[in-house]
């Protein structure tokens, strides 16, 4: 049973889609499913590290008791502004 999925995609992506799509004759449901099964393919063969792909967005030169007093510094001013 086929099921809905809502999700904010970059507008360049969904263009690529829809070009992709009319460029194999099929539709946007099929275009995404087929890439979802070959990138998993590409994961389970090794081809494609996910983890190496990832980890680097966690990667940070700060301390994470920087990031967190940054962070909270951020949300109080946001605060501020709003009870002002």
């Amino acid at each position: 049973m086929d099921k809905i999925l809502s999700a904010r995609v970059d507008e360049s992506v969904i263009h690529k889609i829809g070009a992709l799509a009319k460029q194999m004759g099929t539709t946007k449901k099929v275009v995404i499913e087929e890439a979802v099964h070959l990138y998993g393919e590409k994961v389970r063969s090794g081809e494609a590290d996910v983890f190496e792909r990832t980890l680097g967005a966690w990667s940070r030169k700060e301390s994470p008791q920087q990031t967190v007093a940054k962070v909270r510094r951020a949300f109080r001013g946001s605060m501020d502004r709003h009870h002002r």
